[in-house]
């Protein structure tokens, strides 16, 4: 008996010092939706419902949206076992039977904690507790974990995440685990193996300053990226009415190019028609989506002006060119140039130009080139989004 005892306990040490993460989850970006760039901590049942209702019937599920997520707030204490307790008022029926509703609609259900001792709005985290903490996310069957970096203290980042990593795979359900440490620990460098996402700046906000200036951080990014594990630029503002149209059409664009998981954080049964022209436009989505699952490069910056390509499966490419300025540019493009471009490291192989058919993702027509040097007008603040695809 002691020797089976012994087996198991050395057992038990070997999963714990030996765990992994999850290697078959998240093999392309996640897509979903997040309560907090819109509602903050006012979550609730009825409004997490209401919004998986909205994702099962407006189209956002046909185009590869699945993850409902609830940020903080959920949560009130821990009782004398320690297990957390829900916000009995604001979730009356608990987790399990929210997950449940979720999975119904043929989607996915996400929650929210954090690495420290308190979550950042003060409810308690996971410090401590993260192996009771995962063993509870899977019994109520939880898709997706965002762990976050408040009230650490003198926490080591890696280790922190490495603990949670192994408690997730030690409760045996595939989760796909959202680090969220704002990029202060260089993440990109570490977060591979321990994690399916990791954000790499801190917050967005919804304007174009803040936008922009989270996307002009990625540009050194792109060999860490891959199948299963994403930089995170952060959730998505489209909707929320700090930016035009065009500058939203410009921010889904650049995150889609950047192969980012597209977590969206508006409020989705109250969409204009115009942001769901953004959010619902699935040639974009579809280089977000692909399976070589490649982040775009920067192939010229001219300042104001840049051209991104983005190397895709079956020998195809996209190419972005995007005006950061506040003026109208007219730019020569080189279509054939940008044909025979690799697009990065062990990008797509150089061809010529007619061997592609040129697609604009936007206007959703071919291109038509009498040359191969054509003139583009850019407005401020926008894109051209063009796929090569082989003939």
């Amino acid at each position: 008996m002691k020797k089976i005892i012994l087996i198991a306990v050395a057992a038990l040490i070997f999963v714990s010092v030996s765990a992994q993460k999850f290697d078959k989850i998240a093999r392309t970006p996640p897509m979903g939706w997040n309560s907090w760039n819109k509602f903050a901590c006012n979550v609730s049942e009825t409004l997490i419902m209401g919004m998986a209702d909205a994702m099962a019937t407006n189209g956002m599920k046909d185009v590869g949206y699945e993850y409902i997520v609830i940020d903080d707030c959920w949560q009130v204490s821990r009782d004398e076992n320690g297990e957390i307790v829900v916000d009995k008022d604001r979730f009356p029926h608990g987790m399990k039977y929210l997950a449940d509703y979720v999975h119904s609609k043929g989607l996915k259900f996400g929650i929210y904690s954090c690495a420290g001792s308190k979550t950042c709005e003060g409810r308690p985290g996971a410090l401590g507790h993260e192996y009771q903490d995962a063993r509870t996310y899977a019994k109520w069957g939880v898709d997706y974990f965002k762990c976050d970096w408040c009230n650490t203290t003198t926490q080591d980042a890696k280790s922190s995440y490495i603990n949670i990593r192994n408690a997730l795979f030690t409760a045996g359900r595939p989760i796909v685990f959202s680090i969220c440490e704002w990029g202060a620990n260089k993440p990109w460098e570490w977060a591979g193996e321990v994690g399916n996402l990791w954000r790499t700046t801190g917050d967005i906000s919804d304007n174009w300053n803040s936008m922009i200036s989270i996307f002009n951080q990625q540009k050194d990014l792109a060999r860490y990226a891959g199948p299963g594990k994403w930089n995170d630029p952060d959730m998505l503002e489209v909707g929320n009415g700090g930016m035009t149209t065009e500058e939203y059409k410009t921010h889904f664009s650049l995150w889609c190019m950047l192969a980012a998981p597209l977590i969206a954080g508006n409020d989705l049964q109250n969409m204009t028609p115009e942001t769901k022209s953004v959010l619902l436009n699935k040639e974009i989505i579809a280089l977000d989506q692909d399976t070589l699952g490649r982040q775009a490069t920067c192939f010229r910056d001219n300042g104001d002006y840049q051209i991104w390509i983005k190397p895709l499966a079956n020998q195809e490419k996209a190419v972005c060119l995007l005006n950061k300025s506040d003026e109208k540019k007219t730019v020569l493009v080189d279509f054939a140039l940008l044909a025979q471009s690799r697009g990065g490291r062990n990008g797509s192989a150089p061809m010529k130009l007619e061997n592609y058919t040129v697609r604009d993702l936007w206007d959703h027509k071919e291109v038509t080139l009498k040359e191969t040097s054509v003139y583009v007008d850019l407005m401020p603040h926008t894109v051209k989004v063009y796929r090569f695809t082989r003939k």
